[in-house]
């Protein structure tokens, strides 16, 4: 593992306050579970359909229809848990939380309030490298997911798309362990790619598939501590929610807004009441959208179509035992093993299709050098176009053939990085391309010899210059380098320079 340093978290200053302030922040992230069909029913989850297109008579609340449990959603959900390092419950249930919503036709959601699927875990949030904090994972609920009301396609009516109605969710709920903005962020951030790489959800936050509801308080310098030893939640303040938040930049605006709009409440005299909020990123503020419900204000019950879920540890174990290489040990491997920067490793470990790009260039190469050309030139380039590492012109095979090329001395690093421009724009055979255009690292000594005497023959007010301070011998490396079109042995032209002058 890597040698990481546990910080406290430490609380985001507030500038401009009267008063010391401390920012206590809890995340509940609806994760839409990878699978083809919906959580009680056989219903296409596929994204972008025609609206109305992927309802089942049990997301329509047909009269007689009744849920069945996809065990692949809970399969999905019992291995984030694993992912998560979090006690699995091999007995749980699903209750019923009533509200009225237009896009939602049972009147209920069908949750877990009493007995969710998983219980508590951990994730370690990177916040630079050497330097992570621990936020503690309270529960993972699966719950069913709500249609889409449309307000914008007609001035006087709403629509209703219910192709979303019963798509899995998993509730992530996090304790109240995040100190500020970027925090809460990174938070996100490293939760997404773990989710990614489990492959229980593919992290889409434009699609929706990946929302975050954020909890926000203020209180009083030393009431945190107060409720890390009490528990006590009274000590944390008053909180509000912000609802379906799915950009790490809102996230960190909203969460500094509210934090400020809280602080000049308090400090004006008044109370925060508890209650939703939306943020609105066009005026850079949180709204109202309603007061806060507490459990009782849903009528949660058991529901009484559905069963307890009975789990055997054999099967959870057998989830256990396919479980990935996560991203905290990919990183530490990749340090260990391939000589890289914690900084590079986390780069390359970003997501699990950029590590394996990594792994398979620098297979039998030098660790060190393949990272910087996956991170430098081949990430650098696709940024710069808009593409990313799965629609890459470069094949891995490809990089690591050209890598292979500098490693034996047959093209230079300026010759390889010509030889990079070709296959990325034109593709081909590295080794082929060298061949047939002639790119190959001119190594013989004798015509490397005969460069450099050409050179100083001509140059001889040059040469005195470069005998009185040997630093201006780099310019006679130039000379030849570009007399041989870039192609000579840089390390023989060095050499061969400085014996000439008597350096």
């Amino acid at each position: 593992m890597l040698d990481l340093t546990y910080e406290t978290p430490k609380p985001k200053v507030i500038a401009g306050a009267k008063h010391d302030w401390e920012l206590v922040i809890g995340m509940e992230v609806h994760a839409q579970i990878a699978t083809k069909a919906k959580l009680f029913s056989g219903a296409s989850t596929e994204f972008g359909a025609e609206p109305n297109s992927n309802v089942s008579f049990v997301d329509a609340a047909m009269p007689g229809m009744l849920p069945v449990v996809n065990e692949f959603c809970v399969e999905q959900a019992v291995r984030t848990g694993l992912g998560l390092k979090a006690q699995i419950n091999l007995t749980s249930a699903f209750d019923r939380k009533n509200y009225f919503y237009p896009d939602l036709p049972q009147g209920y959601q069908i949750s877990q309030l009493y007995h969710p699927l998983v219980g508590e875990g951990e994730i370690l949030v990177d916040m630079q490298p050497g330097i992570a904090r621990l936020v503690r994972i309270e529960r993972i609920h699966v719950e069913q997911d709500a249609g889409k009301s449309i307000h914008d396609m007609d001035p006087a009516m709403s629509f209703v798309d219910l192709n979303r109605t019963g798509v899995a969710l998993m509730e992530i709920v996090s304790r109240p362990d995040i100190r500020g903005p970027e925090e809460a962020a990174a938070y996100v951030t490293k939760l997404r790619q773990i989710l990614r790489y489990l492959g229980t959800c593919d992290g889409n936050m434009q699609n929706g598939n990946l929302r975050a509801d954020v909890n926000v308080s203020i209180c009083r310098p030393g009431a945190y501590e107060k409720y890390q030893e009490t528990q006590d939640f009274s000590h944390l303040g008053t909180r509000c929610e912000i609802k379906n938040m799915n950009s790490m930049r809102f996230i960190q605006a909203a969460i500094d807004y509210e934090a400020r709009r809280q602080i000049a409440i308090l400090e004006a005299g008044g109370k925060v009441d508890q209650e939703t909020r939306l943020y609105d990123p066009d005026k850079g503020e949180t709204r109202s959208m309603r007061s806060k419900e507490e459990a009782h204000d849903y009528r949660y019950f058991p529901d009484p179509d559905l069963l307890p879920l009975e789990l055997e540890q054999s099967w959870v174990d057998n989830i256990a035992a396919t479980l990935p290489e996560l991203p905290d040990a990919k990183k530490a491997r990749f340090v260990k093993d391939f000589g890289l920067s914690e900084y590079d490793a986390s780069v390359l470990t970003a997501d699990v299709d950029s590590a394996d790009y990594f792994e398979k260039v620098a297979e039998g190469r030098d660790g060190k050098m393949a990272a910087n050309w996956v991170i430098n030139e081949l990430f650098g380039r696709l940024k710069k176009e808009g593409h990313d590492i799965t629609s890459s012109p470069v094949s891995p095979e490809q990089l690591s053939a050209i890598i292979g090329l500098i490693q034996k001395g047959d093209i230079s690093g300026k010759i390889a990085k010509d030889l990079f421009e070709i296959v990325y724009s034109e593709g081909g055979n590295p080794e082929e391309i060298v061949e047939t255009r002639g790119m190959k690292q001119v190594t013989d000594t004798g015509a490397i010899e005969t460069a450099v005497d050409e050179v100083i023959a001509a140059n001889p007010a040059q040469v005195e210059k470069a005998r009185a301070n040997p630093k201006l011998a780099g310019w006679f490396v130039g000379q030849v380098m570009k007399a041989t079109g870039g192609k000579a042995n840089p390390k023989a032209v060095n050499e061969i320079v400085a014996a000439k002058l008597g350096l």
